[in-house]
């Protein structure tokens, strides 16, 4: 099986990063604002303690960035190592995931388009995002039910060589399966 371009770890990093950006400022808030309620307990506050307040706040939301920024980096790296991919006899296989693990096989039959997305970040590391569509609605089936429509194949981090040389692949293949079945 082969691996995604071995940049997609700061395409995983970077996405991982802002997402660490929002959850060290909601919850160094959060601990601020706790921290704030116990020292005040109806107090009045002088501007120079309020200024105290707030480096502390900011104190808090610096370091647990820092602890984000860090499990984000070990985390692109666990999903790079576990996302692989194929072109088999009976279809397209993916496999990824650190915890919970997910297998899907696209038989050639059912590919109907094959998009390449660059985005920015993926322009900047000269990546690409290779989606599959499928026959039907593809939805994004989570633990807790529908998460919304998406590609079923989708492939981030590619070089832009390999996307193009896997979409006319998948192309050519769907088009002799469906050739063969009729």
């Amino acid at each position: 099986m082969k691996q995604l371009h071995s940049k997609a770890i700061w395409l995983f990093f970077l996405n991982f990063t802002v997402i660490s950006l929002f959850l060290a400022f909601f919850v160094g808030s959060f601990i601020a604002f706790i921290l704030l309620s116990i020292s005040l307990e109806g107090k009045r506050v002088e501007l120079y303690e309020f200024w105290a307040l707030v480096q502390i706040t900011l104190m808090w939301e610096f370091v647990l960035f820092l602890l984000f920024v860090t499990i984000s980096y070990f985390w692109a790296k666990l999903s790079y190592k576990y996302y692989k991919y194929e072109l088999r006899e009976d279809g397209f296989r993916k496999e990824h995931g650190v915890i919970w693990k997910k297998y899907v096989t696209i038989p050639y039959e059912r590919i109907q388009n094959v998009d390449i997305y660059r985005g920015i970040l993926a322009r900047l590391l000269g990546l690409s995002d290779l989606q599959i569509q499928t026959a039907g609605m593809s939805a994004t089936v989570g633990r807790y039910g529908i998460g919304g429509a998406g590609a079923e194949g989708r492939l981030p981090g590619v070089s832009r060589e390999e996307a193009e040389k896997l979409r006319d692949d998948l192309i050519k293949r769907a088009r002799g399966s469906k050739n063969q079945g009729v």
